[in-house]
């Protein structure tokens, strides 16, 4: 069932009458395999005689008294918030009530292990789902300290924010009281329950103090645990932390738990972070997701002061707590872990992410307007996320590193256990560094869209520069042009690869920037803007770099810099600037000598999406072909064991077209063919099952083999998008239908039935789903819960049908249906990245197809 819609003027209405002191939360899971009871008691201070509302998402209210007096739920109750009428100066509120379990990531999640039928509980309360699970005022300036109570069947582990006791025995069942823990938001606390494997770790703070760490799996999962590497990685995070902020670590312990059928990464519950179960490993995995978990777990730890010590008052600030952490567990990462190389990824992943988001219809200032909680849901993006971090990056560069870090301390410090705003680290930050901030708050937190930064330069017979000026564009929707703070780098050539001979690093602003101290100096073999990375813009090259690029990139020796080149091409791409085709023959010919894991498999992944969608039709299936072949080549050519065999083999096999191709595919699967190094392990095995059942080359029975070799949750998963990826109009059909209409699905299921049914060779396989998406939107929009109804609008959309008909049905849409707002939105999205491909295919016929060879 669909949340309460929160609005921010009720919230600041009721913020405004009422302050919570603390919960009392009686669980009882014991009850059954579809409801557990809930017993709150909430105490309170309010203006006396005011009218106020708690949620509930309940399957039924059995009771609410009210200061000693019943309340009759049928007056009071609407299915999602109990009324509070005549309150006193102090108030008691004790509510009883039957909770539903979900199968959607939401509220109370209730999962059961098919390998051995053990079942797992875990919390999700983000944005508002604290309400789901017992009654509650869900909004994040309404701090209290939560008491649990947890009646759970003997033998499970319970965990919530607060330290574990030891439980209670009631025979067949246990109980666990745990003590008041911290003070916090609603949407941070959390209940995790089930027979889950533990191991025990510590960490020592700056102020002496034992923190203990705690790590939890399935017990399906545990060999793949890896507890050494998790207990490390929090150990030097809180030590990075406390150094760069001054503020000791903020609470009692420190547990880690990996959750099935997670819909984000993780979730920074104070105490109790809980993670995707994506990031423990059963198979070999890249260098580039390993550094991906390392960067999450410190994204997640950098939360405790950031976003938990200090929340928000409201979800305009949202950004505060993410970007902060992302840009900050970027630095962590590059400091305390063997990814050194963290900003190169960053530049590849988040800025590339950020830029893309920013060019959607739907793009909005970092600090964003949220009126209403379905405001919020939407804006868990690339703006609040990556481009936030972005602007983060360079707001150091401006005010330098020293005065950043003292600034956040200071805020820190200042509002600990409370709530703040925007304005209240810009002060702390004015005073640390000496800048006034509020003008570039305005022009970089206040406004939206990216801009472009290109190089005009003019030079004489000699190649010697005479005239040097960076020129700064924004587009006719959003016209903001910014301050930056760049670099801007030459690189030539030599037998030792292509490296940088000469950097300035300036201020600009403007349309139009001139930079004198370049000029009388040689023309370079390539210029590079934003060298270092500094700011947040799109770059373009001049038409000599871009030649230099395509043919050269893999010799740049900086791994920034590279990254930066690879984003500037593919964003061009993007653009409709440069041919699909000449990105292919970029990546080809370049990944190879690309030396950062995250940056190569982000180069393949474009690659993937360029040969899917943004070739002209014309030339498509011989470029997509000889990708393929050349992928191969690849994969034969790269070292042994290595990182890039690894990658280059998963890419090929998402690639595979033709007939034999995919023979290549079945003999890497049955073992007769083989490179040198290369262990088919479970989940490798899998994804070339998956590819040969898009392409027509594994039946039932085969997938059904894999299977029972892998009869796990994931094993079932990857077999329904193996199931749904065959090539044939019924399965596809049938897939839709799954995802679209039956409730029973879990999130992850309905996820890997979408991604199966995504995958169309020929793509006409899809075209009967136009119409009936479109008429299911708003029926969906309405009666399912927001993320399952957020992931079936987005997954279902007929992205591989790049057609002007389908672009047409998307127009037809939106023209006819006015609200709700935040459906509209995703709607939208998707039409912009499908009119995006139209553009890139007609930008790509304009040039002969290259051999990607």
């Amino acid at each position: 069932m669909p949340a309460a819609n929160l609005t921010r003027v009720e919230a600041e209405r009721r913020a405004s009458l009422v302050r919570v002191h603390d919960y009392e939360v009686q669980l009882d899971l014991t009850t059954g395999p579809d409801t557990f009871a809930s017993r709150t008691v909430v105490r309170f201070s309010a203006s006396a005689g005011a009218d106020a509302f708690v949620e509930l998402n309940a399957e039924a209210l059995r009771s609410a008294v009210l200061n000693g007096r019943p309340l009759d739920p049928s007056e009071v109750f609407d299915g999602s918030r109990i009324r509070l009428a005549d309150l006193g100066d102090e108030n008691e509120l004790i509510v009883e009530s039957t909770q539903c379990y979900t199968n959607t990531g939401e509220g109370l999640h209730r999962f059961v292990d098919p390998v051995d039928g053990a079942v797992y509980l875990y919390t999700e309360f983000a944005v508002a789902e604290a309400n789901r699970v017992f009654a509650v005022f869900d909004q994040p300036d309404l701090k209290a300290s939560f008491r649990f109570t947890v009646t759970a069947p003997s033998g499970w582990q319970v965990l919530s924010n607060a330290p574990t006791p030891a439980p209670e025995s009631l025979g067949e069942s246990e109980r666990w009281s745990f003590a008041s823990g911290p003070v916090m938001s609603t949407y941070v606390a959390a209940i995790i329950a089930g027979p889950y494997r533990r191991w025990e770790g510590s960490a020592t703070t700056t102020d002496g103090r034992t923190i203990p760490l705690g790590l939890f799996t399935r017990a399906s999962l545990a060999e793949h645990a890896e507890p050494e590497v998790m207990f490390a990685t929090v150990d030097a995070g809180i030590r990075f932390y406390e150094a760069a902020y001054g503020v000791p670590f903020p609470y009692e312990k420190y547990d880690q738990i990996f959750v099935p059928e997670y819909n984000w990464g993780a979730m920074e519950n104070i105490g109790a972070v809980t993670f995707n179960e994506s990031y423990l490993f059963r198979s070999r995995v890249s260098e580039a997701r390993l550094q991906q978990r390392s960067i999450v777990i410190l994204h997640e730890l950098s939360h405790m002061w950031f976003g938990n010590l200090v929340t928000m008052k409201w979800w305009n600030d949202l950004w505060l707590n993410e970007s902060f952490a992302t840009w900050t567990s970027m630095a962590a990462t590059a400091a305390v872990t063997p990814f050194t190389d963290a900003w190169a990824t960053f530049t590849s992943v988040e800025k590339t992410d950020a830029a893309a988001q920013d060019q959607l219809p739907s793009t909005h200032p970092i600090v964003a307007r949220i009126d209403d909680l379905e405001d919020v849901e939407v804006n868990f993006d690339g703006i609040t996320y990556d481009k936030g971090a972005s602007v983060i990056k360079q707001l150091v560069a401006w005010v330098g590193i020293d005065a950043f870090h003292a600034g956040v301390g200071a805020y820190l410090r200042a509002h600990a256990n409370g709530n703040a705003t925007l304005r209240d680290l810009l002060d702390e930050l004015e005073t640390s560094s000496g800048r006034e901030l509020t003008e570039w708050s305005r022009l970089w937190l206040e406004t939206a869209g990216v801009n472009t930064l290109r190089v005009r330069m003019e030079t004489d017979a000699e190649s010697v520069i005479t005239a040097f000026v960076v020129e700064q564009s924004a587009s006719v929707e959003q016209p903001t042009l910014r301050p930056h703070r760049v670099a801007i780098g030459f690189y030539d050539g030599g037998d030792d690869g292509i490296r940088r001979v000469h950097r300035v690093e300036l201020d600009i602003d403007g349309a139009e920037t001139a930079v004198p101290e370049l000029v009388g100096l040689n023309r370079p073999d390539l210029v590079l803007l934003n060298d270092d990375d500094l700011t947040y813009a799109k770059v373009r090259l001049d038409d000599a770099s871009l030649a230099v690029a395509l043919d050269g990139l893999g010799d740049i020796r900086d791994p920034v810099a590279r990254a930066l080149i690879w984003g500037s091409v593919w964003d061009s791409v993007r653009d409709g600037e440069v041919a699909a085709s000449q990105y292919v023959h970029l990546v080809l010919g370049n990944v190879a000598r690309e030396t950062e894991s995250t940056a190569r498999s982000t180069a393949l992944a474009q690659l993937e999406l360029a040969v899917e969608r943004y070739l002209s039709p014309a030339h498509a299936e011989l470029v997509a072909a000889e990708a393929g072949d050349a992928l191969w080549a690849l994969c034969e050519l790269a070292t042994a064991s290595s990182d890039e065999q690894l990658q280059f083999v998963r890419s090929f096999a998402r690639v595979a077209r033709t007939g034999g191709q995919l023979d290549i595919v079945a003999g890497l699967c049955d073992g007769s063919v083989a490179l040198d190094g290369l262990a088919v392990d479970t989940e490798l095995r899998w994804e070339l099952t998956i590819a040969l059942s898009a392409g027509g080359r594994a039946s039932v029975d085969d997938i059904a083999a894999v299977l029972a070799g892998d009869d796990t949750a994931t094993g079932r998963l990857r077999a329904a998008t193996a199931e749904a990826a065959r090539p044939d109009a019924a399965i596809k059909e049938e897939a839709w239908d799954r995802v679209a209409t039956d409730a029973s699905l879990s999130n992850d299921l309905a996820r890997a039935i979408a991604s199966g049914w995504a995958m169309a060779d020929p793509v006409d396989l899809l075209a009967g789903s136009v119409e009936p998406y479109f008429a299911m939107l708003q029926s969906t929009w309405a009666q399912r819960s927001f993320s399952m109804a957020a992931l079936i609008v987005k997954r279902l959309f007929p992205a591989s049908l790049v057609t002007p008909e389908t672009a047409s049905a998307a127009r037809a849409w939106l023209a006819g249906n006015e609200t709700p707002a935040p459906l509209r939105r995703l709607v939208a999205e998707q039409l912009a990245e499908l009119e995006r491909a139209l553009a890139a295919q007609s930008r790509d016929a304009q040039t002969p197809a290259e051999s990607a060879a």
